[in-house]
């Protein structure tokens, strides 16, 4: 079952209930992190009576330890990822507090002593280029820049329509309160949030592999229209962590493409606290719901720059729980190139995430690419051991030849 509770406006504690929560009980190994299975529960804590204001509270909950996310469209969107060593940990949401101009302490993860790691993603604004007169796909910016718009700035679904208890997601659907070239009349920006109980890889490309410790984000930009001809879109994404400094981004590569053709990097975004938390992605977005090779386009991020919270849109989530702290860093990922294929094809992009905690998900080499090692590196060593065992059998016989005389 999933659904949504009638909170009080004061403090709550938002603990499992059996009749709003969407649980998947299974049993997990000891350990804080890298947890094998979790029961996970979704649950969406509403502002009462104004249901428009409303978060969603994914939970996660191994044998001692327990993984937070709260993803909340108060603001612009924003995560709240927090990691506890304890099974009873609860989220507690004052509504006055967390609507005030200082809403400190408006949201907790109780005990406090229990958190073991804590840091947050916020999707400050959504980008548009003209990249008609552009060649090079790697330049900055790509293109004649458009006014950007402030996701701080968007109308948001009632998140509680869209629960889906069949694959622990939900979606925040949105467009600009004011909008007046009606560019999002007809389109709309979604971000669909999904959980998991185990590890696993979805079956739509880019296909990453997730664990129990992780939770998908999905971007769809979709029917919107335009303002060039040729519009290549991006994100701006703030963090903020346990640390004074900004993560380290990282780049894998990989000679394995088996779950996501033509694709050999993994970027990935790590926090340098233990227990750390990383985001992680793969530079590919499709510009066709079906994502395929066809509709593959690159997925450009620019490098990490410490910024200060008053230049971003505030997201309230993340100042009641981190209070004063505003050490943010920020970077941008751009979506396409110039000479396509791009969001002017169906009007239609995605680009997938993963958010976790612990030891980001590692793809092992596929059956096929070790075959074609073993082939590789076997088929020489065969030619030498059928020669070496030539030379020694013809030796041999060269040997016992008896002279006549």
């Amino acid at each position: 079952m999933s659904g949504y509770e009638k909170p009080s406006r004061g403090w709550g504690y938002c603990a499992p209930s059996p009749v709003l929560l969407l649980s998947v009980l299974t049993a997990a190994p000891l350990g804080l992190l890298g947890e094998e299975t979790r029961q996970v529960s979704l649950k969406v804590i509403s502002n009462w009576p104004d249901f428009s204001q409303n978060l969603l509270h994914i939970q996660a909950v191994g044998t001692n330890s327990t993984l937070h996310y709260v993803w909340s469209s108060l603001g612009p969107p924003a995560v709240l990822l927090v990691a506890t060593n304890t099974p009873n940990s609860t989220l507690s949401v004052n509504w006055s507090l967390l609507l005030s101009s200082d809403p400190d302490g408006g949201l907790m993860v109780l005990p406090k002593k229990s958190i073991q790691f804590s840091s947050a993603l916020v999707f400050t604004r959504l980008f548009e280029f003209d990249s008609t007169n552009m060649s090079d796909a790697a330049s900055r910016p790509p293109g004649k820049s458009y006014p950007p718009y402030s996701l701080a700035n968007f109308s948001w679904n009632n998140i509680t329509d869209s629960l889906d208890p069949a694959t622990l997601s939900a979606t925040f659907r949105g467009h600009p309160v004011d909008d007046p070239t009606g560019a999002f009349a007809n389109g709309s920006l979604t971000f669909r949030v999904q959980a998991f109980s185990t590890s696993g890889r979805p079956a739509q490309p880019p296909r990453l592999l997730h664990s129990a410790d992780t939770c998908q984000l999905e971007v769809a930009l979709a029917g919107v229209s335009p303002r060039g001809n040729r519009s290549l879109f991006g994100l701006e994404v703030a963090t903020l962590g346990p640390g004074p400094g900004c993560p380290s981004m990282q780049e894998l590569h990989s000679i394995d493409d088996e779950y996501a053709p033509a694709v050999f990097q993994l970027d990935q975004l790590l926090w340098s606290s233990l227990p750390s938390g990383f985001m992680q992605w793969r530079p590919v977005a499709f510009s066709q719901k079906q994502g395929s090779r066809e509709s593959a386009m690159p997925c450009q991020s620019s490098p990490l720059y410490p910024t200060l919270a008053y230049l971003l849109p505030q997201s309230p989530i993340v100042r009641a729980f981190f209070k004063t702290q505003n050490n943010f860093c920020a970077f941008n990922l751009t979506f396409g190139a110039s000479t396509g294929p791009g969001y002017w094809d169906q009007h239609y992009l995605s680009w997938s995430m993963l958010l976790g905690v612990g030891t980001p998900p590692m793809d092992a080499l596929s059956p096929l690419i070790l075959g074609i090692v073993a082939v590789a590196l076997g088929a020489p060593a065969l030619m030498l051991l059928a020669g070496g065992l030539f030379l020694l059998l013809g030796h041999k016989r060269y040997s016992e030849y008896q002279s006549i005389n």
